[in-house]
């Protein structure tokens, strides 16, 4: 289970409330980048879901990366 604590750890601190529903993040270990407009099929993800609103089970499509390893790209 991802610890609260430590999720965005890349992203504003851990702020989530800085982290638009649009931003666009990226893995740091596998470079895979998390686009909510496109959510994740695979995992069921619909499109539209923000990065913040990700399950607790959600990991990186490519490398299995927890969520805390990810980083914002581009944030509107």
């Amino acid at each position: 289970m991802t610890n609260p604590d430590k999720m965005f750890e890349g992203s504003y601190m851990g702020d989530n409330s800085q982290l638009s529903d649009d931003a666009v993040l990226e893995c740091k270990i596998c470079w895979y980048q998390y686009h909510p407009q496109e959510g994740d099929s695979d995992q069921h993800i619909v499109p539209g879901t923000p990065f913040s609103q990700l399950p607790d089970s959600w990991r990186c499509p490519q490398c299995e990366g927890e969520r805390d390893q990810f980083m914002v790209v581009n944030d509107h």
